[in-house]
């Protein structure tokens, strides 16, 4: 017999209060869940108590488990597809609207959501992966967002990979992948890695499929494994001839007429034109025009709030230039709504952005990067806008009217327009990326 305070129901006032109390209690549960648990060696079974009209008023799954017409009619199921951990934060949010996730659970926990048709769920682990994207896991994200089909996740999963190129293709995570990752990601026009680097993390993916095929390694098996696809997408003309020499040559990944045709190529003597390509890969490089001298917490005194009103600034440059992004001020854990244009080009990127510490850890901010960068004309003035809506944020004071950068020389001016306060002396945009 269960035992329980007396009078539990009164002491919580709320629905979810009292859902909360019983939730994998065995108290009034109709109900029990065996999933297996490993413990090393062995494998047991650990059983969750529930309880049936909870699951069945959360979701149409359940609904139909236990009130349809082939509903279960035992109190004990058994799931043998799920872990105890992540089943128990799938049954924690029907309960409590609440789950405790984390890089180890987040995708089971999904996994299960799409299963059981739990989109709010669902929608709560996208945003998770959205927040902890990293080079380091970008890898294992990625094929989770397109068998979901979750676009911006993976928009934002090409994005890190084209930003930190060097750091993904070097991570643990890059040799387990499917080879059809590995294609899509030589074959981009963006990436920041030298193509020696980029052609020595496929190499040692390759070596890593051969081993786990558990066949001779051998120059034209390693061919094979990586497809014409891949070895065509590798710009060996961008190596230097001692780095192609010293890492290419000995790999046998290309033929002896391959190879041939780069000695002659970088000996100036070929007369025919090259299997691969020589034009650079657009490199993500982005420098730093910096506004202010001194940055404010929200808890200073004066926050920086949003309620609608748009924050705008204006500017002109003496040189041609590349604007790749705009960096804008947030707070410790904030989330933020932003759609950006820059008026004078017609162009504009929309979207939700979580604030971290920038570089030097002296405020919390987010950037908003345009795609493809936008192309700056000298001494035409252009008008910065973003609309913003999230908690309020740090801020900035002692901007300044003319600022040069990388030779290029900015000159900012009070935006015409009523806006949200953000003048030449204070408020928004600490930072715009040039390049």
């Amino acid at each position: 017999m269960v035992v329980v305070e007396e009078n539990w129901q009164t002491k919580r006032s709320t629905i979810v209060e009292r859902t909360t109390f019983i939730f994998n209690s065995e108290l009034l549960s109709d109900v029990k869940f065996a999933v297996p648990v490993s413990t090393g060696e062995s494998e047991s079974k650990k059983v969750i108590s529930a309880h049936k009209f909870v699951l069945a008023i959360s979701f149409p799954v359940f609904y139909a488990m236990f009130y349809g017409q082939m509903a279960e009619t035992t109190d004990s199921i058994e799931l043998p597809d799920c872990d105890y951990e992540s089943l128990l934060e799938l049954f924690r949010f029907m309960y409590t609207d609440e789950a405790n996730l984390s890089g180890s659970n987040v995708m089971q926990v999904l996994y299960l959501a799409n299963k059981y048709m739990v989109p709010s769920l669902a929608k709560k682990c996208t945003e998770y992966l959205r927040d902890n994207l990293k080079a380091s896991n970008v890898f294992c994200i990625l094929p989770h967002a397109q068998k979901f089909e979750d676009k911006d996740l993976e928009d934002r999963c090409w994005e890190v990979i084209e930003k930190q190129t060097k750091e993904v293709v070097t991570s643990d995570e890059f040799v387990t992948v499917e080879r059809s990752v590995v294609e899509s990601v030589v074959k981009r026009e963006r990436l920041n890695v030298k193509e020696v680097e980029l052609f020595k993390a496929v190499d040692r993916w390759a070596t890593k499929e051969i081993e786990r095929q558990g066949i001779t390694p051998e120059g034209h098996v390693k061919r094979r494994i990586l497809g014409e696809g891949i070895v065509k997408a590798i710009r060996f003309p961008l190596m230097s001839e001692k780095e192609f020499v010293s890492f290419v040559f000995d790999s046998r990944v290309l033929t002896f007429e391959e190879v041939s045709d780069m000695m002659k190529h970088y000996n100036g003597v070929l007369e025919s034109s090259l299997l691969f390509s020589q034009a650079p890969r657009i490199e993500f490089t982005k420098h730093r025009c910096l506004r202010f001298e001194t940055f404010h917490a929200p808890e200073d005194g004066g926050p920086w709030g949003y309620a609608g009103t748009r924050d705008r600034i204006n500017f002109t440059v003496d040189k041609p230039i590349k604007l790749y992004g705009v960096q804008h001020f947030g707070s410790e854990g904030g989330r933020y709504t932003v759609s950006t244009e820059v008026k004078g080009i017609t162009v504009k990127q929309s979207g939700v952005y979580t604030s971290v510490n920038n570089e030097s850890d002296s405020y919390y901010c987010f950037d908003v990067m345009f795609d493809p960068p936008v192309c700056l004309k000298e001494n035409k003035e252009y008008e910065l806008v973003s609309l913003i809506m999230g908690p309020t944020s740090w801020y900035g004071e002692g901007g300044q009217q003319t600022v040069k950068s990388q030779g290029v020389q900015f000159t900012f001016r009070d935006s015409d327009a009523t806006g949200n306060g953000t003048s030449v002396a204070r408020g928004q945009f600490p930072t715009l990326f040039i390049g």
